[in-house]
C-alpha cells in the first residue's frame, strides 16, 4: 500500500510532456486599501492538478500601476499551464509571477490577471473566470504574485 502511494506521489512530480493544462489554481485575496503607485495583499490558494491532487500555497499579490480604493475579501481561479516540459507538484508552482492586470469594483466587482512564472518561469496562469469581489476600486498595471508551499 505505501508502495503505490509512493509511485503516485512519484507520478505527480514527474515532468510532462509538451505545453499543456496541468490544472487549476484558486485563490482568496484578502481585502485592503489601495495605494495610488502601489499595493500588494496576501493570498491563500489551492492547486488542483489534473491528476486530482491538492496542494496549498501562500504568497502575496501586489500591483505597481494605479490601484485606487477600498476592496473586501476577493476570490480569483486561474488554468495552470506548463510553458516547457514542467515537474508537477511537491511545491512545483512556488515562485514569482508577473503580467498585466486590469480590476473594476463599484459593489461588486470584475477583473482579470494573466501571469507568466514559478521558479522557473515556467508556468503559465490564465485566468479561468473574472475576479469576483466587493469594494469601490480601480486598478490598472503590472501584478505580482508571489507563491510558496504551504506548511
Amino acid at each position: 500500500m505505501a508502495l503505490a502511494a509512493d509511485s503516485r506521489k512519484q507520478a505527480s512530480a514527474t515532468e510532462t510532456g509538451k505545453a499543456q493544462r496541468v490544472g487549476t489554481l484558486s485563490c482568496e485575496i484578502e481585502g485592503g486599501v489601495g495605494l495610488l503607485v502601489t499595493s500588494s495583499r496576501a493570498v491563500d490558494c489551492q492547486f488542483r492538478g489534473s491528476d486530482g491532487e491538492v496542494e496549498r500555497y501562500t504568497g502575496s499579490i501586489g500591483r505597481l500601476g494605479l490601484d485606487v480604493g477600498v476592496t473586501g475579501k476577493t476570490y480569483m481561479s486561474w488554468i495552470v499551464v506548463n510553458t516547457e516540459a514542467s515537474r508537477i507538484g511537491d511545491g512545483a508552482l512556488a515562485g514569482s509571477y508577473v503580467g498585466a492586470s486590469a480590476n473594476a469594483a463599484l459593489g461588486v466587482g470584475l477583473g482579470a490577471n494573466a501571469l507568466i512564472g514559478g521558479n522557473a518561469k515556467n508556468f503559465g496562469l490564465q485566468p479561468l473566470s473574472a475576479q469576483a469581489g466587493t469594494g469601490l476600486n480601480l486598478a490598472a498595471g503590472v501584478t505580482r504574485l508571489q507563491l510558496q508551499k504551504a506548511r
